[in-house]
């Protein structure tokens, strides 16, 4: 059963593109969430959050509210559920995935975008 739980979790992620990845990694590393992360939350939103600020101008100049991201929520709540060992799998595999895209971005250097 807990297999399945995580496998379905993962499979969402694995539709997701950089940016919602990063969003979700932001919001399970977040102060307030309900996570149990065996990762040093702090040190791992400022990782993601400078990550995202590289590659989109938006969350770099404004306020994001995250309820305009329905399916980073309903992915973020599915985890919320799991138990420690199951959420930390599941961290792990969004972690990797995202430093795979990240070597495989093109260019975080976006100075044409910046203010």
């Amino acid at each position: 059963m807990s297999d399945e739980k995580v496998n379905y979790v993962i499979d969402k992620i694995k539709d997701m593109d950089l940016e919602n990845k990063l969003r979700l990694a932001i919001c399970m590393c977040d102060n307030y969430s309900h996570t149990n992360l065996e990762y040093n939350k702090k040190e791992m939103y400022k990782y993601f959050d400078n990550l995202l600020k590289e590659i989109n101008i938006e969350y770099r100049t404004t306020t994001i509210n995250f309820s305009k991201y329905p399916y980073i929520i309903f992915v973020s709540s599915k985890i919320m559920e799991m138990d420690s060992t199951e959420q930390n799998r599941v961290t792990l595999y969004l972690f990797n995935s995202i430093n795979f895209k990240i070597k495989n971005y093109k260019s975080l250097d976006n100075t044409e975008q910046m203010f």
